[in-house]
């Protein structure tokens, strides 16, 4: 006998996509025995206890339903179905579902077929899983490695894929998550999709799955408490009234193990199906509701949870109130759906606020700090620096400590990360604007083929080329006197702005920083142009400037650019 899904597709079939095996001592898997399969062994960790069900079979929707929705860019509808179908956790939909959900999120080139073994081969030396066990980037949080009823296999395959992970994202620096995302991902699909939808989530900048620092952390919790005091007010002030001061507040730093680590696997699968689809505001919707239920069943009449077990406990209280909670999968989401006036816009208010308020609170508390002589503390760390010696085409180490030492202190706070280079996005002026407007402040590199490095350090947005004054028209220049030009072979030298001493009577010609159109890019002014590049981004030319007093940043003035390199610089935990 060959067991079936109640989609008629052998669990044989199903196992081959996954790469991990359920724990034969899980509640699970004993459960199984009645199926007298061989195949059983070989099959991932489902809520198998929904095979012998019995009952009309709901009519859900198919996968082809949903990618057909997703294919004709219907998120809305899209959204709907994945809230109201609920698909059985032994469902093999999610191994063609929750790819195809992953990967509408994914930025950047495609990664193509074998793309991970390679990454595989070139961290561990090998495709074969070690029989040690593999040492977790310092991002992860050991206490929250939660497996999920994965085998010893099935763990080393999530530490593998978290490591490569680590590898391929420097940036990286606090993802309690992150982990526990990938061993779920685990339990439907191979190593390798596994890998490719985690790479899509941690990837977007325009809606938040997974944070990546602890700011950004402790933005989701604190935006969690905000929400709540609103909208699930009676729960919070309950809480509130059984352990007042900060104590209650402190609750609120575990909200996302309530759900990871509370909820029961079919919950929580369930949740995932709209997380993937939708982002982190499913999680906090998610958190409120349980906050509701707690609510609702701590004070009912004939409830079994003393006022005093609660508040002698009240940092266990509400994940075990999900271990056991007392309504099903889609009673869940319903309540979580339900709650009125929680809109995207007003999440991303409150999310934005807070992240400015922490980043100016850390930025007074850290400001005695950045004026202290430089250390290794400021240094970038040996993985961004290794990040950096893989992807530059002329930045040796030696090189990047140098421009380190010249860099504005509070910016060797960051790391840095390169966000354009020609080797790799092409010689166009447009796919710079595209991968660099946005960001401040950029580092621009410049390697002529006469093999001459020099470059700018750029205080402001190249976005600010598209601002108008108020006559409504394009200003020809932008920046402030934090730019400054450097040079790196065969001189090594740093043009600082000639106004840094505090000489302002030096005139207009003196602020001409920064300047871009679709045509070209300048940096410095008056009396020539200290770096000018063309809409090819082949060709320049470099001439003393009144900006910056600089002589020509190589020997002719004009130059033919081999790699144009552009970086820019992220948070560091």
């Amino acid at each position: 006998m060959v067991a079936k899904t109640p989609e008629g597709i052998s669990l044989e079939n199903l196992s081959k996509r996954a790469s991990v095996y359920i724990d034969p001592d899980c509640d699970l898997y004993l459960e199984l025995q009645n199926l007298h399969t061989a195949e059983i062994s070989k099959c991932t960790c489902f809520d198998f206890r929904l095979l012998t069900s019995t009952g009309k079979k709901p009519n859900l929707k198919t996968f082809q339903d949903v990618q057909s929705l997703i294919q004709q860019g219907k998120k809305r509808e899209a959204k709907l179905v994945l809230r109201e179908n609920s698909w059985p956790t032994n469902s093999p939909i999610r191994s063609q579902l929750w790819p195809a959900l992953c990967s509408q999120h994914h930025v950047g080139k495609t990664m193509l077929d074998g793309f991970y073994w390679d990454m595989v081969n070139q961290v561990f030396g090998t495709t074969e899983l070690p029989e040690k066990p593999i040492m977790l980037p310092p991002f992860v949080d050991s206490t929250h490695c939660l497996p999920y009823h994965l085998t010893r296999k099935g763990r080393a395959v999530a530490d593998r894929v978290v490591s490569v992970l680590g590898y391929a994202c420097p940036d990286i620096t606090y993802s309690p998550t992150l982990y526990p995302i990938t061993a779920i991902l685990l339990h439907f699909m191979s190593e390798e999709e596994c890998y490719h939808c985690m790479a899509s989530l941690v990837a977007p900048k325009d809606k938040v799955f997974i944070t990546q620092t602890k700011l950004l952390y402790e933005v989701t919790w604190k935006t969690v408490m905000q929400i709540a005091k609103k909208h699930a007010k009676s729960a919070v002030l309950y809480l509130t009234r059984l352990c007042p001061g900060q104590k209650s507040e402190r609750i609120f730093m575990d909200w996302c193990w309530w759900i990871m680590g509370g909820l029961p696997f079919p919950h929580l699968v369930r949740v995932m199906d709209c997380f993937f689809h939708e982002g982190i505001k499913v999680l906090y919707r998610v958190s409120l509701a349980i906050l509701i239920l707690f609510h609702k069943h701590a004070t009912a009449t004939n409830s079994d949870w003393d006022p005093d077990t609660i508040k002698n406990d009240i940092d266990n209280a509400l994940p075990r109130f999900c271990k056991n909670i007392p309504v099903s999968p889609t009673k869940l989401l319903r309540t979580a759906f339900s709650i009125r006036a929680l809109s995207s816009t007003y999440i991303s208010r409150i999310f934005l606020k807070t992240e400015m308020v922490l980043k100016s609170k850390s930025v007074l508390s850290g400001s005695k700090q950045m004026v202290r002589s430089r250390s290794s503390d400021n240094l970038p760390t040996s993985q961004s620096q290794v990040n950096v010696q893989m992807m530059s085409h002329t930045l040796t180490i030696r090189e990047l400590f140098t421009l380190w030492s010249w860099l504005p202190v509070r910016i060797t706070m960051y790391q840095p990360v390169l966000l354009y280079t020609t080797e790799e996005h092409g010689c166009s002026l447009t796919t710079f604007y595209v991968r660099v407007e946005q960001h401040e402040p950029t580092l621009l590199m410049i390697k002529t083929c006469n093999n001459e490095v020099f470059g700018a350090y750029c205080s402001t947005r190249w976005y600010e080329r598209n601002l108008k004054d108020e006559r409504g028209q394009r200003q020809a220049y932008f920046g402030t006197g934090e730019t400054f030009l450097f040079s790196l072979y065969p001189e090594r030298a740093k043009y600082p702005w000639v106004g840094i001493e505090g000489d302002k009577g030096l005139g207009h010609a003196s602020e001409l920083f920064m300047a871009a159109d679709s045509k070209m890019i300048t940096i410095g002014g008056g009396e020539g142009q200290a770096i000018w590049m063309d809409e090819n981004i082949r060709f320049g030319k470099t001439d003393r400037c009144q900006t910056f007093n600089n002589p020509p940043l190589c020997v002719s003035g004009d130059f033919e650019i081999r790699v144009l390199e552009v970086y820019g610089f992220v948070e560091r935990e």
